[in-house]
């Protein structure tokens, strides 16, 4: 094979379509630009996001303000006007509606549970897939005890102003035991918070009976100290020893000077002048 046998893969190159050639060619006349219209015409550039003349997209987002929050929680709204009107008609009396209570014990009388099965039942709510929540809107002059996903300040304040109460629902954040069962309570360990360097010293004693301190305090090292022995005299300080050296030169001079202060004669020096009678003379 030599290099002016080489070709390329079939299908990897193909002609280039020549328009405009007759109608034996494939692609007279028209010369695939359809028939009239603007992009038939020479010098035709149409971007791609033309839309043939109307509001383009980029246009008409602007006018559509604000936005959906995602995390937006879409309650079942009742009034407090609506269950009082209710409870008024009798609606919620025991034996009416599942759940309803009223009756206490003998010459007492327990307020209205109301809930959102019960509003359910009463067609003041349409589906139990949403939270509920009471609102102040109206007047209140039964005692009712209200179990809601929310409240509002002033349906909380008119509920409570009429003798009755309210019940919060809340999603528990952990795992809750189960009916029957009374987990104990984790202990908590009590750990006490000191400062690093913090110790307790002892009260000082003085006299004879003092005693040197001999428990370094932690992080610091332990100092040498000395007591003396007789009372109300202060610990001296450690005496450096010197270098024996030293001591033995300034011992030289003393035994010296001794030795003139006593009169006695050197034998050293006597020997000397023995081995050497002219100096004498």
């Amino acid at each position: 094979m030599k290099l002016h046998d080489l070709r390329p893969a079939k299908g990897a190159h193909r002609a280039r379509k020549r328009v405009g050639r007759g109608i034996a060619a494939g692609g007279g006349k028209t010369a695939g630009r359809g028939t009239k219209g603007q992009k038939a015409r020479a010098g035709a550039s149409i971007p791609a996001w033309f839309e043939g003349g109307q509001t383009p997209l980029q246009m008409r987002i602007p006018k559509l303000h604000g936005f959906k929050n995602r995390f937006r929680i879409e309650y079942e709204v009742v009034n407090l006007g609506r269950i009082a009107a209710l409870v008024e008609a009798g609606i919620f009396e025991p034996g009416e509606l599942p759940g309803a209570k009223k009756a206490g014990k003998a010459g007492t009388t327990a307020p209205i549970t109301i809930n959102q099965e019960i509003l359910r039942a009463a067609g003041l709510v349409s589906t139990l897939k949403k939270p509920l929540k009471v609102l102040g809107n109206g007047d209140l002059s039964v005692a009712l005890f209200v179990v809601a996903d929310a409240f509002s300040r002033s349906a909380i304040a008119k509920i409570e102003a009429a003798g009755g109460s309210v019940q919060v629902l809340e999603v528990p954040s952990g795992p809750l035991a189960a009916l029957g069962l009374d987990l104990p309570e984790p202990e908590v360990p009590v750990v006490a918070h000191t400062a690093p360097d913090s110790t307790v010293e002892a009260p000082v004693e003085s006299g004879a009976d003092a005693q040197p301190e001999t428990t370094p305090k932690p992080g610091r090292p332990a100092k040498p100290t000395t007591a003396n022995a007789s009372a109300g005299t202060p610990a001296s300080k450690p005496k450096v020893a010197k270098p024996k050296a030293a001591k033995s030169e300034v011992a030289k001079p003393k035994a010296a000077k001794s030795a003139k202060a006593t009169g006695k004669a050197d034998p050293k020096a006597a020997a000397k002048a023995t081995e050497h009678p002219d100096n004498d003379a």
